[in-house]
């Protein structure tokens, strides 16, 4: 019974340890990245007003002429 507690009692400080250190750790971290950081707050900017004009056609992609008659 007394080498179980001589075992786990490092080994429970240990994590302990461990644990602040990563709480420590990471409180800094989260507290930098709000000074790096800014919050946007308020309604999405509007979307661009619709064209009006007709999209340009591309050359390549012209309505076929009927100059060309059959005979």
């Amino acid at each position: 019974m007394g080498y179980v507690i001589v075992v786990s009692l490092p080994v429970i400080l240990f994590i302990l340890i461990v644990a602040l250190a990563f709480y420590l750790l990471g409180r800094e971290r989260g507290r930098s990245e709000v000074n790096r950081t800014q919050q946007h707050y308020g309604p999405p900017l509007p979307a661009p007003p619709p064209n009006q004009l007709q999209p340009p056609t591309h050359p390549d992609e012209e309505k076929p002429s009927h100059s060309h008659s059959q005979v």
